[in-house]
């Protein structure tokens, strides 16, 4: 260590010696109440009688990494924003005579949502963003509606009304949304931060966020989406009140009347009590309801039934697996069929045995198809063949792939031969999809189930497949995975005229113990206005 010089070792204590002279004539001029301090201030000075120099050290503090400050700012944007959005990012319109909350939510696939409580929701797929347009129906104005009601006249411009409404709300929505998503995002950074430059920096972030969302919703805006409504709860039967898309677009005279009639009525839709939807017969339609896998699920005909009245359904179509195991035992289970109030037509699926297709070819207005045969209900002409494979039936090695392949070359043979014949069909019929896609290029549509699920795919040459899902939610297999399995059915419209598929609605009704009640219409491409 290096010693001090003489000098200021020596310069120090001077020093130190004369202020303690000053404090000891202080003390004797001020006398001893004040003593003390100066004996303190004496005590310091003194401890300081030989200094010594200590060494200077470097201390190294650690900066955080780039990558987690940047996730910490990101999260409190989300968080902020999300929070401001809840509490400020609404906004009340009257839209034509109803009075509405638009609200803006983060979500992970967009679109937009319709509540009218408590009849149900609306959703559309209006846009992919992650923000979602939520719209609550509050209530109907009661003037606004007599309104309409006492001059119909001002139907004609309330689809004007109600766009420049929508309009106005949705850019009163969007600076609201603006100002709640920079306060809060801004309020968190500050709270979070105790910085102004960091608060400032995320409410800044948070809007270039909300400004990209926004950017990405106008760029994916489909406007088609309203062509396609998913209904939910008492909600479902709004087509029967608005009727076929595709007619909105070229008959309007007739939907101002059902927005009328709308209108006018609301107050009776709470008074619905069943969940089912119901469609407006249209003269130029054929209606067909597409049903398959009911498994022994003894509901399956009561809802079968409720959908031919409502939907004045021409024929109904049973793609297989009505039966469990295909016993004798269980063939009265088959005897509500005829009195369902439709045309049936059925082919065997896997778990249908042939003692099961003879039982059926013996009742009333049932119609089995089997081996490609070929028969004209409500004027389309249906064919079909049988599951080649009874898998109940633990005696028989089963075909596997090969054997469906099999019976869907069969199947497309005999459509072949009926088209040369000057009688080609028009919807095909097997159980298992894999079968159903030996049709492909040789009939316009072909159905089949097996999957319990439903999907829709145009397959490589033109023929439409339709895979039904379980019509009997899976029967008993519904209670042996975590949630109930939906029962499922369709109605398929087809032109009588040009005999090909116009739209179908997808309907979903909740499993074993739930109350639930969904609706989708779908229109092929083709169709489209």
């Amino acid at each position: 260590m290096a010693r001090v010089p003489a000098a200021v070792t020596t310069a120090t204590s001077a020093v130190t010696t004369s202020i303690s002279a000053v404090i000891t004539a202080l003390t004797r001029t001020r006398g001893p109440r004040h003593t003390p301090h100066l004996r303190r201030l004496r005590l310091r000075l003194g401890s300081r009688r030989s200094p010594r120099f200590r060494p200077v050290t470097e201390e190294l503090v650690q900066q955080p990494n780039p990558y987690t400050r940047a996730l910490g700012l990101m999260a409190v944007v989300l968080l902020g924003a999300w929070l401001g959005l809840l509490i400020v990012g609404n906004v009340r319109v009257p839209v034509g005579p109803m009075n509405t909350t638009m609200t803006l939510r983060p979500s992970v696939t967009g679109g937009t949502k319709i509540n009218v409580s408590p009849l149900g929701a609306l959703e559309l797929n209006s846009h992919i963003a992650p923000v979602r347009l939520d719209v609550n129906v509050d209530q109907l104005d009661p003037v606004r509606a007599q309104a309409l009601v006492d001059h119909p006249e001002r139907l004609s411009g309330l689809q004007d009304e109600v766009a420049h409404d929508v309009e106005h709300g949705t850019l009163d929505l969007a600076v609201r949304s603006c100002v709640a998503v920079v306060a809060g995002a801004t309020a968190l950074g500050l709270a979070v931060y105790r910085r102004p430059r960091r608060a400032l920096a995320a409410g800044g972030l948070a809007l270039t966020l909300l400004t990209a969302s926004g950017a990405t919703a106008f760029a994916t805006w489909n406007p088609d989406s309203v062509l396609e409504p998913r209904f939910s709860g008492l909600l479902s039967s709004a087509p029967s009140l608005v009727g076929n898309a595709r007619n909105i677009v070229s008959e309007f005279n007739v939907y101002q009347e059902e927005l009328a009639r709308l209108v006018t009525n609301v107050t009776k839709l709470y008074d619905v009590t069943s969940t089912l939807p119901t469609y407006e017969p249209d003269p130029s339609t054929i209606r067909v309801l597409h049903v398959s896998d009911i498994h022994l699920n003894p509901a399956s005909w009561k809802i079968i039934a409720s959908l031919v009245k409502q939907y004045s359904i021409n024929v109904i179509v049973d793609s297989g697996d009505t039966m469990d195991h295909g016993t004798s035992a269980e063939n009265g289970f088959l005897d509500p069929i005829p009195d369902l109030g439709a045309p049936y037509i059925w082919v065997r699926g896997n778990h249908d045995s042939l003692v099961t297709q003879r039982y059926l070819e013996r009742l009333k207005n049932v119609h089995v198809l089997d081996d490609g045969r070929a028969i004209t209900i409500a004027g389309l002409r249906f064919a079909g063949i049988g599951d080649p494979q009874f898998t109940p039936d633990r005696s028989v090695a089963p075909g596997g792939d090969a054997a469906e392949n099999l019976a869907g070359a069969r199947l497309a043979s005999a459509l072949r031969d009926q088209r040369t014949a000057g009688t080609p069909v028009d919807i095909a019929i097997a159980h298992e999809p894999s079968a159903a896609r030996g049709t492909d290029g040789e009939v316009p549509l072909v159905l089949a189930g097996h999957l319990h699920h439903e999907q829709m795919e145009v397959m490589k040459y033109g023929t439409r497949l339709r895979v039904e899902g379980s019509t009997g939610g899976s029967g008993l297999r519904a209670i042996e995975g975590k949630y109930p399995d939906p029962i499922e059915a369709s109605i398929l419209y087809v032109d009588r005229d040009t005999r090909r598929l116009q739209a179908w609605d997808e309907i979903k009704l909740g499993g074993l113990g739930l109350t639930t009640a969904e609706v989708s219409r779908h229109l092929p491409k083709e169709n489209r206005p």
